[in-house]
């Protein structure tokens, strides 16, 4: 076999390789561009469902039961004063205010101070817990804060959210239902400045929302979002309490379940509210997005590994590869501009359409790179079990319980002592 022969033979099996990885590549693209459509067209059902389902919730001052709002707080964040003034000025015919913090030096609690002075009319309390006891810092905190409760009604929110006037007025109506156990609400998110922290806001306006409006067309609520969760003490001490969750990273999760599994309705209300974004750097906002998909993971797992075939920039892009593969760019264009063009009317539909957020108008050009973000964040979910929370590190564990980093380390050391 001469050299030029060879030469032939190796270039033609080096060709119909390579041709083979863009026929391959091809198929993955389509399959992946048709499961992000079939989820685009249930996202746009759904939203279509929750609009026209909307009513009118307008009650009597009389029929409105008081309510307790628990808000934990730790440290100063973005926007805070806004946020928790917002509370003060709910046009609510009777409420109190429970804030709770682990110290006296915290921060928040000089905030919480000067407008409790500037609304006296708006009976406000504090609670400082000292170190929590349990691994979930935030549970810990809202068991020392349950038993000053005036009203078995509990609004739980927490530090980031900002809302209308009208806010408890909406959310608490549904709860007059004897069958409603829990209502939480839909989101949009507040950049507080620059790139990321804009990203990180239409990822809550669009693809969380998305999500939460699948679910609720698919099965009904099972679970709660941690921003707004107003439930009645009765329906919590039927499934334990608070201490629960002491456990959970996840509680609104496992909220939600424990108060669907007890045989009550999970409504997510039609109001919609602020949730301002705290991470305004790359790395923090990525950690912060990285923290809540790895949980999902240990918790959801089946759910979580489906979430990737609901994305579509990652498909259109390894479509563009397969046309430069295949030598074909029209198709490997089409193919990303689909994806492209899938992204942009989700933008619309739901972050215009459903949480009214501006931001997903005039940046639902931007969403596709948003889409490709979440991509890169389920891929680097799959990888390590540890977690960063409010500057804590922990480890998940199965069913998304965490261990305190530290805590787990003393143990398996003693574990390790034993053994040898």
């Amino acid at each position: 076999m001469t050299c030029a022969l060879r030469q032939s033979i190796v270039a033609l099996l080096c060709f119909n390789r390579l041709k083979m990885i863009g026929n391959i590549a091809f198929l993955c693209a389509v399959a992946g561009l048709s499961t992000s459509t079939i989820y685009l067209g249930l996202v746009v059902i759904a939203a279509l469902r929750f609009r026209s389902s909307k009513r009118k919730t307008g009650r009597a001052d009389g029929s409105l039961p008081p309510v307790t709002v628990l808000k934990p707080l730790h440290g100063l964040e973005p926007l805070l004063e806004a946020c928790l003034e917002s509370f003060f000025r709910q046009d609510y015919p009777a409420y109190e205010l429970i804030f709770g913090a682990r110290t006296e030096s915290d921060p928040a609690l000089a905030i919480v101070k000067s407008l409790s002075k500037k609304y006296p009319r708006i009976p406000t309390r504090i609670v400082l817990s000292g170190e929590p006891a349990y691994p979930s810092a935030k549970v810990f905190l809202m068991e020392k804060m349950e038993p000053l409760a005036s009203y078995p009604t509990f609004v739980i929110s927490d530090s980031d959210v900002r809302v209308t006037p009208s806010y408890l007025r909406q959310v608490v109506q549904p709860l007059m239902d004897e069958n409603v156990g829990m209502v939480t609400c839909l989101y949009r998110g507040v950049p507080t400045g620059g790139f990321w922290s804009l990203l990180e806001a239409l990822g809550m306006s669009v693809e969380m929302s998305s999500g939460v409006l699948v679910a609720n067309l698919l099965e009904g609520m099972k679970f709660a979002l941690g921003p707004t969760m107003v439930i009645r003490k009765d329906v919590l001490d039927k499934w334990g309490g608070f201490r629960v969750l002491a456990e959970h990273h996840d509680d609104d999760f496992v909220m939600g379940s424990l108060t669907h599994a007890s045989g009550k309705k999970v409504v997510l209300s039609h109001h919609v509210i602020d949730h301002v974004v705290l991470n305004r750097s790359a790395r923090l906002s990525l950690l912060h997005q990285l923290r809540w998909m790895r949980n999902a993971r240990f918790s959801r797992r089946m759910g979580h590994v489906g979430t990737g075939l609901t994305f579509a920039m990652p498909f259109g892009l390894l479509g563009l590869a397969a046309g430069w593969i295949l030598g074909n760019w029209t198709l490997g264009l089409g193919l990303l501009g689909l994806a492209y063009a899938n992204r942009v009317v989700q933008a619309l539909v739901v972050g215009w359409g459903v949480t009214r957020d501006r931001s997903s108008a005039l940046f639902c050009w931007l969403y596709p790179v948003r889409d490709m973000e979440g991509f890169v964040l389920w891929c680097g979910s799959f990888f390590g079990s540890e977690i960063v929370w409010r500057g804590e590190r922990y480890r998940l564990v199965s069913g998304g319980r965490i261990v305190r980093k530290d805590a787990a380390d003393a143990t398996d050391s003693r574990g390790s002592g034993c053994s040898a």
